[in-house]
């Protein structure tokens, strides 16, 4: 997936400046993973925020800062995704999907669990034989309706 062209604006100046996710996250009080979610335009910013993350990198179109606040076409498309690292989460679910649905299911009763309604944290952990990568997603239960 190519990036668009306001992804390569932010990505270059986010590279210029020798800033993190984490620093554009404090910036514009944020977590790290919602603004690289962004950058990658997975998410949508209030004008404020778009404001604050445009002035932190000091891009100076405005056309920045009004594409952050238009509600982005989500998604990879509707490929198998090539990048190693990113296929290693469609490897995830479709090894772990089924076994992750049944037991939601156990716990909670016949529903989902919200990507809209949802946070994601990435962690490193030090370990001995090299360090784990720790990804923690919260999404709120949604129960399928009855009626």
């Amino acid at each position: 997936m190519e990036p668009s062209a306001v992804t390569r604006i932010l990505l270059d100046a986010k590279q210029s400046h020798a800033l993190t996710f984490a620093d554009l996250g404090a910036a514009v009080g944020r977590d790290e993973v919602w603004v690289a979610a962004l950058f990658y335009r997975q998410a949508s910013a209030s004008l404020e925020e778009a404001s604050l993350l445009v002035e932190s990198l000091g891009i100076t179109n405005r056309n920045v800062v009004m594409e952050l606040t238009q509600p982005p076409l989500k998604g990879l498309g509707p490929v198998v995704p090539t990048d190693p690292l990113i296929y290693r989460f469609y490897e995830i679910v479709q090894v772990y999907g089924m076994p992750l649905k049944e037991i939601i299911h156990e716990k909670f009763g016949d529903g989902i669990m919200s990507a809209i309604d949802f946070t994601l944290h990435v962690e490193q952990d030090a370990a001995p034989d090299g360090d784990r990568v720790k990804v923690i997603m919260s999404g709120k239960f949604l129960p399928y309706k009855r009626w």
